[in-house]
């Protein structure tokens, strides 16, 4: 095989989408253990929600006829026959000339429509004075209003949020099938990576950034990650270490490594744990070029770039793509990417993908992206950006004053 055959970003994400497919694993849980993780079934709901007409207001339920004209000249004049309880049927029809004091939320009686606002009326003993006309359905949720029995609440392929929770536990949904969270194992390579704990620093020696920013990130997206420490550039240790991981593991990372110098074996190793073997080695992409992506078995193995900027953008392209896919979600297609003028004129190279730093400004009630500059190897340059914006591989670059979208920064 050739290595280091360059792929565009665009021929990268399909070689993503063509050989990595959900694994398929999946658990049946409990609502509060499932926030995050990605539905595997179909919901569909048994009743309606609610399932009875009630008031979203504390007032007087009606029948909205008998409120028309109302006015604070001319009020209507209902007699009250009752009160509703929370909690509780509403047994009491109500009839023609009638009203029944209710709380929000209470069921709404038969024959009535509508719910007049309690700051709307005036009791005189028994004596309903209206001030205020309603309409038919005004202040009131109708049974069904919510989800209809039998409604499709929820399709397979999607990230459960707080909100989807609640619409489970509304329909009596107490436990459904989700996804189980990959595994995700994340090695870094080189002789000068030593440990983020490491107090005092030899002659050469880094301490780990790559294993503590990816591992964070692998977590915000729904992961277990299983830290596989750092291995030096030393063949027989990194093929052991690298096989170890792998047998642990649904998704293999490995960081540093991934260029053509005489002593990165990345490639090489990536190679040897199974077919098909390197799918993309190299990407037409600055910063990140040196990227690999493999397939062994039926588990991913992605080569990040060693420099700390290079790997977080690298990760956040296809890394978190990879994930996705993993965990059987189904993004909505929708662009989420943040509409801005860029600050400055940005030369760039035609036949590559440049992703440019930024911060956010508000100038004059519009919005900016200002450049962050800086070597791949500066994790600073992130700490002060809050996105990134794509320069695509047809363009030379940007114009001061372009509109841009900026895709901000988000590992969660």
């Amino acid at each position: 095989m050739k290595f280091f055959n360059v792929h565009t970003v665009q021929e990268t994400f399909e070689v993503i989408d063509q050989y990595i497919q959900p694994y398929e694993k999946t658990t049946v849980l409990p609502l509060r253990e499932i926030n995050g993780h990605v539905l595997a079934e179909e919901v569909i709901s048994p009743e309606d929600v609610p399932a009875f007409s009630r008031s979203t207001v504390d007032g007087y339920a009606v029948r909205a006829k008998d409120t028309y004209g109302s006015s604070q000249s001319l009020p209507s004049f209902l007699q009250i026959t009752g009160k509703v309880d929370m909690g509780k049927a509403a047994d009491t029809p109500l009839k023609e000339g009638e009203a029944q004091y209710i709380p929000t939320g209470g069921m709404l009686p038969p024959g009535a429509d509508g719910v007049v606002m309690i700051e709307h009326v005036e009791e005189v003993g028994s004596l309903l004075n209206v001030y205020q006309q309603v309409a038919p359905g005004e202040n009131v949720i109708r049974a069904g209003d919510d989800v209809k029995n039998g409604q499709v609440v929820m399709k397979p392929g999607r990230r459960l949020r707080p909100q989807d929770l609640g619409v489970l536990s509304a329909v009596g949904k107490t436990e459904v099938k989700v996804y189980e969270r990959p595994v995700v194992g994340i090695l870094s390579t080189g002789d000068e990576i030593v440990p983020a704990d490491k107090r005092e620093l030899s002659p050469g020696e880094v301490r780990d950034i790559n294993g503590i920013t990816i591992s964070a990130t692998c977590n915000g997206l729904g992961c277990r990650v299983v830290d596989g420490g750092i291995v030096g550039d030393d063949y027989e240790q990194f093929v052991k270490r690298t096989r170890e991981l792998y047998e642990q593991v649904d998704f293999l990372i490995l960081s540093g490594g991934s260029s053509v110098g005489n002593r990165d074996f990345t490639t090489q190793v990536m190679q040897s744990l199974g077919e098909p073997g390197i799918l993309v080695h190299g990407v037409s992409v600055k910063p990140g070029k040196p990227t690999i992506l493999a397939k062994a078995g039926d588990k991913p193995v992605l080569g990040l770039p060693g420099h700390p900027a290079s790997a977080m953008i690298i990760f956040d392209l296809f890394g978190r793509r990879i994930i996705n896919r993993l965990q059987g979600y189904q993004p909505a297609g929708i662009d989420s990417r943040i509409p801005a003028r860029i600050s400055r004129n940005i030369p760039s190279s035609a036949g590559r993908s440049d992703y440019i730093r930024v911060k956010m400004e508000y100038r004059d009630d519009e919005v900016w992206a200002v450049p962050v500059f800086g070597k791949s190897g500066l994790i600073r340059t992130l700490v002060e950006s809050d996105g990134i914006v794509e320069i695509p591989e047809e363009k030379e670059g940007l114009l001061e004053g372009e509109f841009v979208k900026v895709r901000l920064f988000s590992y969660e």
